[in-house]
């Protein structure tokens, strides 16, 4: 029998990757359900060629022109926020495929959770935000958590190789980015058009600035805390610019365990899916003789500052790590709209740390969600009066 998916982000960069490699494991796996913020154009496209019993936007306006346009195409077009959490808990999905940039997916995730699916999670923010809540409710209601970020996909692969007591030290992979050999000072100054081209990957706005930043590289070692159990101590951090050693660990007897890929986000994807079967798929092979070398290097923490702040986020925990995410969502969104300059994204996450006292325990997601409200509106208040006019195009 087919498993069922719904996919949240059906729109986004791991949407389309992942309705391909869906598409490809027909028919072992079948899309029920999908979502997406405000993308009708291509949002409606999916539903004529996926033909989902149910689908959601998180706009109701746009929910409304999705309706318009469809007619009645035999797919019920759910509409706002709370529209993720319905489609996240259908009697008939086996997985939920989380893809949703930024907070936002963090309900539907815990939906999920609680009603026992196994959550594909592709983007950080639920573990960042909420690691202690989601996997004690997932293990409260055996739900599953796979990683489908490359980084964490390659560690969960790699401890296939031995059990958690065996690991001395996990070590993820980074790019480097666009600023890998630029200046500090360069770095700060850098435009829009600089901090989104990315030498390997081919990813949204947001991810592909937090990639320029380090930042996405922050926020996974704080996942990797709550995915693994790992103290963050054993948590280390390469700059590897080929990436195609996705990350790596090491054993206590001294062996290092790697995956290697083609810089493609359909194998995690799929292994997700298929876990804890592989399958052939529609990636493209690695070619070892054709790579040359691969080279790895220490990070620049005096310049890639976001990483450094997150390993204290990771280290303080409570809530330090739902303030690290949210001040830097908010100020991307403003460094995207040209209102701030790239060097102030990390700015404006250090100072609203520093305004915040952590509180050690959230078990709630109230109380979480409120924690990120504040720091929102605190960075946005902050920018606003720091940056009054318009710096870029």
């Amino acid at each position: 029998m087919a498993k069922k998916i719904a996919i949240l982000g059906s729109t986004g960069s791991i949407g389309r990757n992942a309705l391909e490699v869906i598409s490809a494991l027909e028919p072992a796996f079948e899309v029920v359900a999908m979502s997406a913020h405000h993308r009708v154009d291509l949002f409606c496209e999916q539903i004529e060629a996926v033909r989902p019993p149910v689908a959601a936007m998180t706009d109701p306006q746009a929910a409304q022109a999705c309706r318009k346009r469809l007619g009645n195409c035999g797919c019920e077009i759910l509409a706002g926020p709370d529209s993720l959490v319905e489609i996240a808990s259908l009697d008939e999905v086996d997985i939920v495929v989380c893809a949703v940039v930024g907070a936002a997916g963090l309900p539907a995730a815990l939906a999920a959770a609680q009603a026992g699916k196994t959550l594909a999670i592709a983007n950080k923010e639920p573990l960042v935000i909420a690691g202690e809540l989601l996997t004690r409710t997932a293990r409260q209601h055996g739900a599953t958590i796979l990683p489908v970020d490359s980084e964490h996909s390659a560690v969960f692969q790699s401890m296939q190789s031995g059990c958690s007591a065996e690991v001395d030290k996990v070590i993820l992979t980074a790019s480097g980015g666009p600023f890998r050999n630029k200046t500090a000072e360069q770095m700060r100054r850098a435009t829009i058009r600089e901090a989104l081209k990315h030498p390997t990957w081919t990813m949204g706005p947001k991810i592909t600035v937090d990639s320029a930043s380090m930042m996405n590289k922050a926020l996974e070692v704080i996942e990797a805390v709550w995915l693994f159990g790992l103290p963050v101590d054993k948590i280390d951090v390469l700059i590897h610019p080929e990436s195609v050693v996705h990350s790596m660990v090491e054993f206590v007897d001294g062996s290092v365990i790697a995956q290697l890929g083609t810089p493609d986000m359909k194998l995690p994807i799929q292994y997700a899916l298929t876990y804890p079967k592989r399958v052939r798929g529609v990636c493209d092979r690695l070619r070892l003789d054709r790579l040359g070398k691969l080279t790895f290097e220490p990070p620049d923490l005096g310049k890639f500052r976001a990483l450094t702040l997150g390993f204290e986020a990771a280290r303080s925990g409570g809530s330090a790590p739902v303030v690290f995410n949210a001040a830097n969502e908010v100020a991307v969104e403003a460094f995207l709209a040209g209102r701030i300059p790239f060097g102030a994204i990390v700015d404006s996450i250090e100072q609203c740390l520093e305004a915040h006292t952590n509180q050690s325990h959230l078990l709630s997601l109230e109380e979480l969600m409120a924690t990120d409200a504040w720091a929102r509106q605190y960075t946005a208040q902050h920018l606003s009066a720091s940056f009054k006019t318009v710096i870029q195009k």
